[in-house]
């Protein structure tokens, strides 16, 4: 029924992205992303990452993500989306990509994209981190970072502490993401 509520309020524009100003930063690697818990805004890393940025950027303006699940939420570790199917297995038609991993430690509000056992094997599911965990760094590949709206992350529905898996019954969603630049209308 939530999915539904979110899918007619974006229908009828009710749902609306707001432009941010992030002085110093480029408005091309911003993403705005609408939750329905409120707006984050992350900064993407195209000199750390650039071939998940690019695919990133693609699925954006593609609309892949407006209206996915956080399908995948662990309390105190991390939050995840970026899979319309919402069972963690879902994927887009772009394809998988190498690795591009760095020595960005995997901190809270650091971003970085979900994979399959093989490393070259993401494609549009991400994370967002609650939480600092080690055990990631230079396994997965960081491509952003909050800059505003951790506190909405927090907000977002998490699995029972007994799912081990982290699969959240009844998710949050995303409800629109987009590129600064394009949310600015084109102007910077």
């Amino acid at each position: 029924m939530k999915f539904l509520a979110i899918l007619f309020a974006a229908l009828l524009g009710t749902v609306s992205v707001q432009a941010q100003e992030f002085p110093g930063k480029d408005p091309e690697n911003i993403l705005v992303m609408q939750t329905d818990q409120g707006t984050v805004y992350i900064e993407m890393l195209p000199d750390v990452a650039p071939k998940h940025i690019a695919q990133i950027k693609e699925l954006t303006r593609a609309g892949y993500y407006d209206q996915s699940p956080f399908h995948r939420v662990i309390d105190g570790f991390m939050a995840q989306g970026g899979d319309k199917t919402g069972t963690g297995f879902g994927k887009s038609q772009l394809p998988n990509l190498e690795a591009e991993f760095s020595d960005i430690p995997f901190e809270r509000g650091v971003v970085g994209m979900a994979r399959a056992n093989d490393p070259n094997s993401a494609n549009s599911q991400f994370f967002i981190m609650l939480a600092r965990n080690s055990g990631l760094d230079g396994q997965y590949t960081v491509w952003g970072r909050v800059l505003e709206g951790m506190d909405v992350v927090d907000q977002i529905k998490k699995a029972p502490f007994t799912e081990r898996s982290g699969i959240v019954k009844d998710p949050d969603f995303l409800v629109r993401m987009q590129v600064l630049s394009d949310a600015n209308g084109g102007n910077s």
